[in-house]
C-alpha cells in the first residue's frame, strides 16, 4: 500500500472512530452524522470506505472537528452542531486540534507531506473565514438581495436597457461596490453553497426560504423595508423622502424614541458631502424558513451600507468584530448593532466594534 493509501485509511479509519466513539456515551449511524453534516449517508459512507475511501472536502473536516470538539453536540441524545460562538475556550482548542489532525492526514493522503507536518497561515486563515459570521455550517443556498435602481436613475446610464445590445443587469443594482465586495466574501467563505444575486424586485418564493443576506435600506430596498417592519427589532429606519436631512435610524426604549442620524457638511463646492454615515447590522432566524438566517446591511447612505458589510469582510477587522459578535450575543440567534461609519474625504473607514464609540446601540441588552 502507498504512503497516501495509507493515509487515506487512516483517515477513514479516525472519522468511522469519531462517528462511533467521539462523542462518549452516543455511537452515531451514518444517517446522523450525515444530517447533522449536512450531507447524504453515502457520502459518509465512502469517506469511512476500508478499501479506497473517497476524501472529504477541507470545508467537511471543519464540521468534523467543530461536532466532535464537545459533547455537547450530543447532548439529550439530540446530534446538533453548535455554532462557533457557543462554544467555550477549552472545546475551541479541541476543535483547532481536531481540525489540525484530520487536515494533516487528508493532507497526507494528497501526498502534501509538508502541509501535513506544518498547516500553516494559510490554514488558519482559511479556519477563521469558515467560522465568522458570513460562514453558514449547513452547505445550504444563499441569497443576496439587491435593491434596483430607480428607474429615473436607470435612464441616463448605458447599458441599462435590456434593448440595447450591450445590456449589463449588474448596473441596474443599487450599492453595487457593496455586492462585489460581499458577493466575492461569501463565495470564499461557503465554497459548498450555491450563491445566487437577485434584485428585491425579481424574487422566488424558492428565494425566500433560502438564507437571505440583504442590502441597503427601505427607500430602495422592498425586502428590507419588509422585513424590518415584522421581525423583533427595536430599530426602525425613517425614509429620505426627497430630503437628505430626514435621514435617521430610531432606537424605541420604552416610551422614548432615540434618533441616530447621519453627519452631512457643505463642501466648498456648495456641494452637501457626507461625513459620518450610521449603518445596521441584522442578524435573526428567516422568518419564512426557521432553519435558514436572514441578514441585513443597512446604511442610511449607500456608504454606510458597504462599511456596515466592509465590517465583516475586511481582512484587518472582520476577525475582531465577528468576535465580538460571538462573545457579545453568545448564544442568541437574534441581534442587532448601530454602529457609525466614517468618511474620508469620500473614503469609508471600516468601524472597529471594539471601539465603544463606533457602537451608537446594541439588542438585545445584556440580560434580556
Amino acid at each position: 500500500m502507498s504512503s497516501s493509501e495509507d493515509s487515506k485509511a487512516r483517515l477513514a479509519h479516525r472519522l468511522k472512530s469519531l462517528r462511533t466513539d467521539g462523542l462518549t456515551g452516543l455511537a452515531l449511524t451514518q444517517s446522523q452524522l450525515a444530517k447533522a453534516l449536512g450531507v447524504s449517508p453515502p457520502l459518509i459512507s465512502s469517506w469511512e470506505a476500508p478499501n479506497k475511501p473517497d476524501l472529504p472536502p477541507a470545508i467537511r473536516i471543519n464540521a468534523y472537528a467543530r461536532l466532535f470538539c464537545t459533547v455537547r453536540s450530543g447532548s439529550n441524545g439530540r446530534v446538533r452542531m453548535l455554532d462557533e460562538d457557543e462554544l467555550d475556550a477549552d472545546e475551541r482548542a479541541r476543535r483547532r486540534e481536531l481540525e489540525e489532525e484530520l487536515l494533516a492526514l487528508r493532507d497526507a493522503a494528497n501526498g502534501n507531506h509538508a502541509v501535513a507536518q506544518t498547516p500553516g497561515p494559510v490554514s488558519e486563515g482559511l479556519r477563521r473565514l469558515h467560522s465568522g459570521p458570513l460562514y453558514f455550517a449547513d452547505g445550504r443556498p444563499i441569497t443576496i438581495v439587491c435593491a434596483r435602481l430607480p428607474r429615473e436613475l436607470r435612464s441616463g446610464m448605458p447599458y441599462t436597457d435590456p434593448r440595447e445590445p450591450d445590456y449589463t443587469e449588474s448596473y441596474t443594482y443599487a450599492d453595487l461596490d457593496t455586492l462585489i465586495e460581499l458577493h466575492g466574501h461569501i463565495r470564499a467563505a461557503n465554497p459548498l453553497s450555491p450563491v445566487g444575486i437577485r434584485a428585491d424586485d425579481s424574487l422566488t418564493a424558492d428565494d425566500l426560504t433560502t438564507h437571505l443576506v440583504l442590502l441597503g435600506g427601505v427607500d430602495w430596498n422592498f425586502l428590507t423595508r419588509t422585513l424590518l417592519g415584522k421581525l423583533a427589532v427595536p430599530v426602525t429606519q425613517v425614509a429620505r423622502k426627497g430630503d437628505e436631512a430626514d435621514a435617521a435610524f430610531q432606537v424605541r426604549q420604552g416610551d422614548e424614541t432615540i434618533t441616530f442620524a447621519p453627519i452631512l457638511s457643505a463642501g466648498n463646492d456648495g456641494r452637501t458631502e457626507l461625513v459620518e454615515d450610521v449603518a445596521h447590522f441584522y442578524r435573526a432566524p428567516n422568518p419564512y424558513n426557521r432553519l435558514r438566517t436572514v441578514t441585513i446591511f443597512n446604511g442610511m447612505f449607500g456608504r454606510g451600507t458597504y462599511g456596515a458589510v466592509r465590517s465583516l469582510t475586511d481582512e484587518r477587522f472582520r476577525d475582531r468584530n465577528g468576535g465580538y459578535l460571538a462573545t457579545r450575543f453568545a448564544g442568541r440567534d437574534t441581534f442587532s448593532i448601530l454602529t457609525s461609519v466614517q468618511i474620508v474625504r469620500g473614503e469609508v473607514l471600516t468601524p472597529d466594534w471594539t471601539i465603544p464609540a463606533t457602537r451608537l446601540h446594541e439588542w438585545p441588552e445584556p440580560g434580556e
